[in-house]
């Protein structure tokens, strides 16, 4: 095989949080990776099944993953959770049964190990070949830094060997901090299985063993892409001329684009969605919220059900007001009931989601983080301007959105580019696929979302509702899809909605009548919801259209 560039900017940013090293080749300017010698004879003992190796429960193998992380050198890194092994003893030793246990230990965790061992080939093979698939070198796994548009392309396979050492606790957690990482092993998540009186993160837990039996079986052969998008502070210009810059309360009080058509579903989850959709995730700013400890709501679940969103967590810092996170491809392992504490592990669920030109599944998950507790300072402008903006650089297709200015800035309204159009812009911009391997369809995908930024984040229904429909509308989505999930103050969104495109409001119009709310809301004018308040309004309105007709 072709040896590695010891020059690589991508492979050079997150080697430091991986478990492997560089071992130097023939030629002084190459490299490959390769576990430590040590570590590599424990994981080919491993391999052998317990007969050789004695790793025949949880407590066994957590003394295991506590020798190989020595065998990686880790003493000068931060311990494992202190509980973590009562953990993994609790999990396979109590919470399994006997025949799953020795199902898992003497056929899944020797599958992982040989898992674990094609690692540093599986990394050697996808640096190589996003280099041979890339207009810019180095566009392979890599640490990919706020306020750095990017994406990054990886295989099913590559993604369950570092989710087994997301497993095993085998990634450095020295500096994960500095750079804004959430954490990524999940020994934190095994400790929380002792104060667990719901049983939720025992289900957790189950969601990922479930996965990693079923990629043991049968490994996935899909792609799956990560993409951080950011919409600049500043206006900067891109290829072919493209303008894109973070718009100001004026622009989207001016905007003449037209409200996409808004669907009420007041029952289902957005996961469940039949649609070409873009699915949000209700996110915390630093991707998987707590996923890998005590969180159990929307985002957690979709971690869970999706175990291969959580290696975004590896490579992904926290995102900054002006950005979001978008992954595409990722297959759904588990079906589950129940939220929050009542969550449950229910089986298994074979996904039917068809795949696109390239191999990724088409389930397109779009993260973006709300504002955690605002309270009254989510009705000032300065906030709704950043929601508003935030589920716009989630929405948008950032490479084939062009923002058009008239000279005095008075609106901004979207043109959608040609599909030539948009593959040289993606290409020039992010460089990742060749032309021919693109399936471009973006003018048929929706939005599939709910209350986002509630709940636990204290949101306003009715406002993030009508903020996301400006985000769509304005990103020239073709629908927005909003699961109510049974809130009480949603009952007269449907009304609402529908009045409003009978009407054919702009985004500009919307965005008025938002502020106008806001505005008597933080004067304490108002006490009542936004669709309470502005059902009059309606009614005034039709009463003067009426009134105009009769004169």
């Amino acid at each position: 095989m072709e040896s590695l560039s010891l020059s690589r900017s991508d492979l050079n940013s997150i080697l430091p949080f991986l478990p492997l090293s560089i071992r130097a080749a023939a030629s002084s300017s190459s490299s490959s990776l390769s576990w430590s010698e040590r570590a590599q004879d424990s994981l080919r003992a491993l391999s052998l099944g317990p007969t050789v190796s004695h790793v025949d429960s949880g407590e066994v193998l957590f003394d295991f993953i506590l020798d190989l992380r020595d065998s990686l050198g880790f003493y000068s890194h931060p311990p494992l959770s202190s509980r973590a092994l009562d953990g993994f003893s609790l999990f396979f030793d109590q919470f399994m049964s006997r025949m799953d246990a020795r199902v898992w230990f003497n056929e899944v965790v020797p599958a992982l190990a040989n898992l674990l061992l094609k690692l540093p080939s599986l990394l050697d093979c996808h640096y190589l070949k996003s280099d041979q698939l890339s207009a810019h070198s180095f566009s392979g796994l890599r640490i990919m830094n706020s306020q750095h548009p990017g994406i990054v392309f990886l295989t099913q396979e590559l993604i369950a060997s570092l989710l087994a050492c997301a497993l095993f606790c085998l990634f450095p957690s020295k500096d994960r901090n500095a750079k804004h990482l959430p954490i990524i092993n999940f020994d934190q998540l095994f400790e929380t299985l002792l104060s667990d009186s719901k049983h939720c993160q025992e289900h957790k837990v189950k969601c990922l063993v479930h996965y990693f039996e079923r990629i043991c079986k049968n490994t996935p052969t899909g792609l799956v892409s990560f993409e951080r998008k950011v919409l600049p502070f500043k206006q900067s210009s891109y290829s072919h001329g493209v303008s894109i810059s973070y718009p100001t309360a004026d622009l989207w009080s001016n905007s003449a684009s037209f409200l996409c058509p808004f669907m009420v579903v007041d029952s289902g989850y957005i996961e469940d969605q039949e649609y070409e959709a873009l699915e949000v995730d209700f996110a915390n700013e630093y991707l998987g919220g707590g996923a890998l400890s005590r969180g159990c709501v929307q985002e957690e679940i979709r971690f869970m059900i999706n175990p291969e969103l959580i290696i975004g967590m590896l490579f992904m810092p926290c995102m900054r007001d002006n950005e979001a996170i978008e992954i595409i491809g990722v297959e759904r392992f588990s079906e589950y009931t129940g939220y929050g504490s009542s969550f449950r592990f229910v089986g298994d669920h074979v996904d039917t989601k068809p795949f696109d030109k390239m191999g990724r599944r088409k389930t397109r998950i779009v993260a973006i983080d709300a504002l955690y507790s605002p309270r009254m300072a989510q009705y000032e402008i300065r906030f709704l301007l950043r929601e508003a903006n935030k589920a716009l650089c989630g929405f948008l297709e950032h490479s084939n959105y062009h923002w058009s200015y008239q000279s005095s800035q008075e609106h901004f309204e979207t043109h959608c580019s040609s599909e030539n159009s948009y593959l040289d812009s993606y290409n020039s911009e992010y460089g990742n696929e060749k032309k021919e391997d693109m399936e471009i369809d973006e003018d048929k995908l929706g939005i599939s979302t709910g209350n986002w930024g509630c709940g636990a984040f204290g949101g306003d229904p009715e406002i993030k509702s009508m903020i996301q429909w400006l985000a769509a509308a304005q990103a020239n989505r073709a629908f927005i899809h909003y699961y109510t999930f049974e809130e009480p103050s949603l009952e007269q969104l449907k009304q609402v909605t529908e009045w409003i495109l009978d009407h054919k409001w702009t985004v500009g119009d919307l965005w008025q009548m938002l502020a106008d709310y806001a505005s008597q809301r933080l004067k304490r004018e108002v006490k009542g919801g936004f669709c309470s308040w502005l059902l009059p309004h309606l009614n005034n309105a039709n009463s003067s259209n009426a009134h105009d007709m009769h004169q």
